[in-house]
C-alpha cells in the first residue's frame, strides 16, 4: 500500500472511530447515568498523558520546548482550556441532551463559521462557492433541527444551543493553534493541549469521583471513548494530514458524522427521518464545497 493509500485509510479510519466514539458517549451518559464532565476528565487526561507518552518515545524535542516560551505557554493554556476543552464539552453536552448523530452534524458547520471568520479577518469577499456552502449549511441545520417545520423544534432548545456551541467551539479549535503548530510538532501540541484541558475539567468533576451504574458495558464504552475515540483516532489523523495533507484529509472526516448516525440508527434505535437525511447531506455537503479553494 502506498502513502497516499495509507493516508486515506488512516483520515477515514479516524473519522469513523470519532463518530462510534459519540455514539458511546451517548450511550453511557443516556443509558449508565454517566455525567459529561466525568468522561470528559477521563478521556482528555487519559488521551493526553498517552499522547505525550508517545512522544517521549518518539523523543520529540518540542516536548518541553513548549512550555519555556513565555507567549506559547500562554497560548497552550488557553488552547487547551478555551479551544480543546470547551470543544469537547459542548460537543458531549449536544449529544447527552439529543443524540451522538444530530450533535456531530451540528458541529459540523464549523467550516461555514471559519469561512465567514477568514473572510471578515482578511477583508476578502466570499465566492459564490463560498455563499452557497453557507445557505447549504443554514438549510440543513433548519431542516435538522425543525423538520421543515419553522415554528416547532425537533430537538430540545439546550440541545440545540450546546450543538451550535459545538460548532464555534470547533472553528476556534481549528483557527487558534496555528502559530503552536508553526513551531511545534501535532502531537506535543495536541497532547498537552488535552492535558490542559483535562486539568481544567477536573477542577469542576476530579475523575475519582467516579459516577454512573458500571457494568461490562459501561467499562468497555468508556475505555473506547479514551482509545478508539480519543487518543488512536487523533494520531491517525495527524498521521494521514502528513501523508496526504489537510485539505484532503478534512474532507475524509465527513466521514466522521455519516457513521455517528448510522451507529446511532442501529444500535441505540435513534429515529432519523427523511428531513434529518436531507438536512446532515446539506451540512456535510459543505466542507466539499469549502475544501475547494486554493
Amino acid at each position: 500500500m502506498n502513502n497516499h493509500a495509507k493516508g486515506v485509510l488512516m483520515a477515514l479510519s479516524a473519522a469513523i472511530l470519532w463518530g462510534i466514539s459519540g455514539t458511546s458517549g451517548q450511550f453511557l451518559f443516556q443509558q449508565r447515568a454517566m455525567s459529561v464532565e466525568w468522561l470528559m476528565a477521563v478521556r482528555m487526561l487519559g488521551a493526553g498523558i498517552l499522547l505525550l507518552i508517545l512522544a517521549l518515545i518518539q523523543k520529540d524535542v518540542h516536548i518541553w520546548a513548549i512550555w519555556r516560551n513565555k507567549s506559547d505557554r500562554r497560548r497552550l493554556l488557553v488552547f487547551g482550556v478555551v479551544g480543546m476543552l470547551t470543544v469537547q464539552y459542548t460537543y458531549f453536552a449536544a449529544i447527552k441532551h439529543s443524540n451522538a448523530a444530530t450533535a456531530t452534524i451540528l458541529q459540523f458547520s464549523a467550516p461555514v463559521l471559519i469561512a465567514i471568520y477568514l473572510a471578515v479577518r482578511f477583508r476578502t469577499r466570499l465566492s459564490l462557492r463560498g455563499y452557497f456552502a453557507i445557505s447549504l449549511a443554514i438549510l440543513g441545520t433548519f431542516l435538522l433541527v425543525t423538520h421543515g417545520d419553522i415554528g416547532s423544534l425537533n430537538i430540545s432548545p439546550l440541545a440545540f444551543a450546546f450543538g451550535i456551541a459545538s460548532a464555534v467551539s470547533l472553528a476556534l479549535y481549528t483557527l487558534m493553534p496555528g502559530k503552536l503548530l508553526a513551531r511545534y510538532s501535532a502531537t506535543t501540541v495536541i497532547g498537552w493541549g488535552l492535558f490542559v484541558g483535562g486539568v481544567a475539567i477536573s477542577l469542576i468533576k476530579p475523575p475519582w469521583e467516579v459516577d454512573g451504574i458500571w457494568d461490562g458495558y459501561t467499562y468497555a464504552n468508556s475505555l473506547f471513548v479514551v482509545f478508539f475515540g480519543t487518543l488512536i483516532p487523533f494520531y491517525m489523523y495527524l498521521k494521514a494530514v502528513q501523508l496526504i495533507g489537510g485539505q484532503t484529509a478534512s474532507v475524509l472526516t465527513s466521514a466522521e458524522p455519516l457513521s455517528a448516525t448510522l451507529i446511532a440508527v442501529l444500535w441505540l434505535d435513534v429515529s432519523f427521518l427523511a428531513m434529518d437525511w436531507l438536512g446532515a447531506s446539506s451540512i456535510i455537503l459543505t466542507v466539499f464545497l469549502l475544501s475547494r479553494r486554493s
